[in-house]
């Protein structure tokens, strides 16, 4: 007979959100207010949504490729003189990465100002 060794069970634990309110410490007003959003509130309006919907849609035609591909189209606007297509395509690699969508709008500001 085979012994397979013994182990523990794994322990589960809870990560809140957001760090725990010490209720005694705020006035109520505060506490009202720092309770009251979600924590992964990301915009409620309907131009965040828009924009989200057609981040994934893009992410479904081109997967792992969609935001360097965003990043691209938002180039390719700017220096067409694109202003709306410029700032749709940047919020589209912002939703889908945002280091990328920061890093391109640094260079392309850089380019612009000498």
């Amino acid at each position: 007979m085979i012994k397979t060794p013994r182990y523990s069970a794994m322990t589960v634990r809870l990560a809140s959100a957001r760090p725990v309110l010490q209720t005694a410490y705020l006035p109520p007003a505060r506490l009202a207010r720092l309770s009251a959003g979600a924590a992964n509130d990301n915009g409620d309006d309907s131009r965040s949504s828009e924009v989200l919907r057609d981040a994934l849609l893009h992410f479904a035609r081109l997967g792992l490729s969609a935001a360097s591909d965003a990043r691209n189209r938002a180039r390719k606007c700017h220096h067409a003189g694109d202003q709306a297509g410029y700032l749709h395509w940047l919020a589209i690699c912002r939703a889908l990465d945002r280091r990328m969508a920061a890093a391109l709008k640094a260079n392309l500001s850089r380019r612009t100002r000498r």
